[in-house]
């Protein structure tokens, strides 16, 4: 039996990779492996995972080595220590909720790909000026949602999302059409009480009809 090879970013975009990038938040260690194989069962090698609790960064480390097949990414990224801090963990690539310029510097030295947070025109073109046009937009459904979205499409073409935050299994497909958004994130892939009773049969199976979206 081959030995997975682990997955990369090089040449392809985060965005273009899965229609749904699972947000999982783990507050028991053990949970993390399992969790990250039941989305590589369910057909989603990519995975990001918040700094949220005590143990994330020590999550990241047994998903990076552990289960190499998939794409493992540290969400919640708020300071520069933390951006460094995760690729140190074995994070791939980064996301934040927001952005500054000192945030989005710290997150580009690390040398990792990643998705700046955005959530009005204005913080959108000040990321573009920086340089970067694949970005997060979030909270997402308490921000405008898929409208708000769509609305932007024309005036601001170069802009592309990962809209995350307030999304679920019924919402994901109306962003998904829309021609500036390449995946959406979602934390209904996880559910508590799913990763509580480690029903990674579950988790495997929401996983797969995330995949289906697209």
């Amino acid at each position: 039996m081959s030995t997975p090879s682990e997955p990369s970013l090089s040449g392809t975009s985060l965005l273009s990779r899965v229609p749904v990038v699972p947000v999982v938040v783990v507050d028991d260690l053990a949970h993390a492996v399992p969790v990250a194989r039941a989305l590589v069962a369910g057909g989603l090698p990519v995975i990001e995972l918040t700094l949220r609790t005590p143990v994330a960064l020590d999550a990241i480390r047994a998903i990076a080595s552990e289960v190499p097949e998939i794409l493992i990414g540290a969400g919640t990224i708020v300071t520069p220590g933390q951006a460094k801090e995760a690729r140190d963990a074995g994070a791939q690539f980064l996301v934040s909720p927001g952005s500054t310029p000192t945030l989005l510097g710290a997150m580009a030295d690390t040398g990792l790909p990643f998705l700046p947070g955005t959530a009005t025109v204005s913080e959108v073109l000040a990321v573009l000026e920086a340089g970067y046009n694949e970005l997060k937009f979030f909270p997402a459904e308490a921000s405008g949602g898929a409208a708000f979205l769509k609305s932007i499409a024309a005036p601001v073409p170069a802009a592309r999302f990962c809209p995350t935050g307030g999304i679920t299994a019924a919402s994901a497909a109306s962003y998904l059409a829309l021609p500036n958004v390449g995946c959406v994130g979602g934390s209904w892939l996880t559910p508590a009480d799913a990763l509580a009773t480690g029903d990674w049969d579950r988790v495997a199976r929401l996983a797969r009809e995330a995949a289906a979206l697209r």
